[in-house]
C-alpha cells in the first residue's frame, strides 16, 4: 500500500486490504467511506468486511486538513513538508457497530442537528437556507456548513446575517458560508435574490424554506398582501418558482419546507368546499394572528406536496417538516402574551 507508506502508515491488517479499484476516504467529521473508481460509486461499508469505521482521535502533531479547489480534502504534513489525500488517522480507525433496531425510533426530541448529519460529506453541495440568522434556520445552516456544504444564509437583516456567518466561521474557519439579502415581504426582493444567486453560476442542491413570522398584528406588505401569508408562504412559493430551473439542473436536489402541526387547525375552503382566497390574505376585520399562521402552514403543506408531484420525475424532491411542538425560538416575539407562554414552557421544550 504505497499511499499508506507515503502517509507514514503501514498496512498491518490484511483483512482490511481493499480490492483493486477501491479507495478509502474520510469525511470532515471523521467517518470512513469507500470509493469504487471502476463503478464510480461510494459506500459506507468496507467492500470486504462489511464493517463501518470512524476515525479515532485528532490529527497527529504537525498535520493540518485542507480542501482543494474541487472540494476534496487533503492533508499537509508541515514537519516533513509533504501532502497526501490519505487521512493519517486511518491507522487508528475503530469499528462502528450500530445497535440492532429496537422499538425506540432512531431520532427523537433530544437528537441534535449534528447527529442527523453524522457521517455525511456535503463537499461540493450548495445549500440555501432562508431565515438562517437565528433559531432552527441558523442551526440548519451551521450543520450543513460544518459538513462541507457551501451554505448561503438568505436573510432580511444583513447585520444579523453577517453575525451568523461569523459565528459559523468561528467554529470552523474554512467553512464555505455567506449571506445574501432576501426579504420575503417584498416580492421584488425575492426576484432580486434569485437573479443574484443565478449570477453566481452555481448549482442548488438543497433549498430550505425556513423563514417565518408568527403572531403579528395585521398589516399589509408593499405588495398589498397580508404579511403572515406572504412571508410564510407566498414569498417562498415565488422563490422556488424562480429557482426551479436551477434545482432541476442540479438534480438530485431537494426542497425542504418548514411547516407546522398547527396546519391541522384551520381551513381555507368556504362553506361549499371551494378555495376561499379571502381567507389567505384576510382584511383587518377578519384577521386573527394564530389563524393566519395556521393557514400559512397549511399552504406550506399543500405547496410542498404538489411541488414534489411535479418535480420528483425530474430528480427534485420536496418535503414539508414539523420542527417540534412548542420549540422555543424567537418566533414568538410578535406579542408579549406568546413570549410569556413560551418562556414558561421553555424548560419542557427542545433547545435550538
Amino acid at each position: 500500500m504505497a499511499a499508506l507508506r507515503y502517509a507514514g502508515l503501514d498496512d498491518t491488517d490484511s483483512e482490511d486490504e481493499l480490492p483493486p479499484g477501491w479507495e478509502q476516504r474520510t469525511t470532515k467529521d471523521g467517518w470512513v467511506y469507500y470509493a469504487n473508481h471502476t463503478e464510480e460509486k461510494t459506500q459506507w461499508e468496507h467492500p470486504k468486511t462489511g464493517k463501518r469505521k470512524r476515525i479515532a482521535g485528532d490529527l497527529p502533531y504537525g498535520w493540518e486538513q485542507e480542501t482543494d479547489e474541487n472540494g476534496q480534502m487533503f492533508f499537509v504534513d508541515h514537519i516533513n513538508k509533504r501532502t497526501t489525500y490519505l487521512d493519517p488517522r486511518l491507522a487508528f480507525t475503530v469499528d462502528d457497530n450500530p445497535t440492532k433496531p429496537t422499538t425506540r425510533q432512531r431520532y427523537d426530541s433530544s437528537t441534535t442537528a449534528m447527529e442527523i448529519l453524522q457521517g455525511r460529506d456535503f463537499s461540493g453541495k450548495v445549500v440555501v437556507v432562508t431565515g438562517a440568522n437565528s433559531g432552527i434556520g441558523f442551526e440548519t445552516a451551521k450543520t450543513f456548513a460544518l459538513h462541507g456544504a457551501h451554505v448561503i444564509l438568505a436573510c432580511r437583516n444583513m447585520t444579523r446575517a453577517n453575525e451568523a456567518v461569523s459565528r459559523i466561521l468561528g467554529e470552523w474557519h474554512k467553512a464555505k458560508v455567506e449571506a445574501m439579502t432576501l426579504d420575503l415581504a417584498l416580492l421584488h426582493s425575492v426576484q432580486h435574490f434569485a437573479q443574484a444567486f443565478k449570477a453566481k453560476n452555481v448549482s442548488l442542491h438543497v433549498l430550505v424554506c425556513n423563514a417565518a413570522v408568527f403572531a403579528l398584528p395585521w398589516s399589509l406588505t408593499k405588495d398589498g398582501l397580508e404579511t403572515t401569508f406572504q412571508v410564510n408562504h407566498l414569498g417562498h412559493f415565488y422563490l422556488v418558482q424562480l429557482l426551479q430551473d436551477v434545482l432541476c439542473r442540479s438534480a438530485p436536489a431537494r426542497v425542504v419546507v418548514v411547516s407546522s402541526e398547527s396546519h391541522r387547525f384551520t381551513d381555507i375552503n368556504d362553506s361549499s368546499g371551494k378555495l376561499d382566497f379571502s381567507r389567505l390574505s384576510p382584511s383587518k376585520n377578519d384577521y386573527w394572528a394564530m389563524l393566519a399562521y395556521n393557514r400559512s402552514k397549511l399552504c406550506n403543506i399543500l405547496f410542498s406536496s404538489e411541488l414534489h408531484r411535479r418535480l420528483s420525475p425530474r430528480g427534485v424532491t420536496s418535503n414539508a417538516v414539523h420542527p417540534g411542538n412548542m420549540m422555543y425560538s424567537s418566533l414568538h416575539r410578535g406579542w408579549w402574551v406568546y413570549t410569556l407562554l413560551f418562556t414558561l414552557a421553555r424548560p419542557f421544550t427542545k433547545s435550538m
